[in-house]
């Protein structure tokens, strides 16, 4: 059999998928986020370009066919030359609960993390924190497996559902937390209760009738408000849907709620449709 770019066979034309993943990235890089660029840079320091590069062509195709995400795992099928998908496992280490309450306590104490956390944002500084906990956020290598018999690293169905997860992270940067083993859910119920209240925008209580000459004034000024950088706490068009749990649907193997994250997204800023006919 004869060696091809891709290994020890030679390389055939993936099988044409209906309905798969598709990256919304049809050129250029991949990722919109900090979180995910970081991710992206990780994968460029440590893989082949060459093959990082196939496995971008695989994810603007739709050659991946799922993409799970759970503590310590993401898991894929991606389609290639051979009837059969490919089973493709990613692996990094999952934070025990002791790791994570330090974490979460860490978090909970610094008002603008939890803020931002809390408006479904992902601060740049929380990479520091994790770091300065030994606990770092983002992987420095990863275990990678794949069915297939191309014993290059990565192979480009490895890439391509790589490339996908970044994506994925654009879309829920609560997912970079999940991979380390803490839900959405378990992480904003814990800055809830861990460290000290956050009381940075408290007003001291005034009966009314000594306050009515300042009644409307806001009971905190502009200055202090950008000082804790709660004028940069925005939140996303999309945040109701990572705040509540995903239907089990699918529309042509792609999940609902993705469907409807793009439409979110279109409203964001844009004008709603009109009548023409009044």
């Amino acid at each position: 059999m004869p060696v091809g770019r891709d290994g020890w066979f030679e390389a055939a034309k993936p099988i044409e998928v209906s309905g798969g993943l598709k990256a919304r990235s049809q050129r250029g890089a991949i990722g919109e986020q900090w979180w995910s660029r970081h991710f992206i840079e990780i994968l460029e320091g440590i893989c082949d370009p060459g093959r990082l590069a196939r496995g971008r062509a695989y994810a603007r195709k739709g050659q991946v066919l799922s993409l799970s995400v759970a503590p310590g795992t993401v898991t894929s099928e991606v389609q290639g030359s051979r009837p059969k998908p490919y089973k493709v496992t990613i692996t990094i280490q999952r934070y025990d609960e002791s790791r994570w309450d330090a974490i979460s306590s860490e978090l909970a104490s610094q008002a603008l993390y939890r803020a931002k956390l809390l408006a479904g944002e992902m601060p740049t500084e929380i990479v520091e924190v994790f770091d300065a906990l030994g606990a770092p956020l983002f992987p420095a290598e990863l275990d990678m497996e794949c069915s297939c018999p191309d014993w290059g690293f990565p192979c480009k169905h490895l890439s391509a559902a790589l490339y996908l997860l970044a994506e994925a992270f654009d879309d829920d940067p609560f997912l970079v937390l999940a991979w380390r083993g803490r839900t959405r859910e378990e992480l904003l119920g814990s800055l809830g209760t861990a460290g000290p209240a956050y009381d940075a925008l408290a007003v001291e209580h005034v009966p009314l009738a000594d306050a009515l000459d300042g009644f409307y004034a806001p009971g905190a000024s502009p200055a202090k408000l950008r000082e804790h950088g709660m004028n940069r706490v925005t939140a996303p068009p999309d945040l109701l849907l990572r705040a509540l749990d995903p239907p089990e649907i699918r529309v042509r193997h792609i999940p609902l709620v993705d469907l409807l994250r793009a439409a979110y997204r279109s409203l964001d800023g844009g004008d709603l449709p009109t009548d023409s006919a009044g």
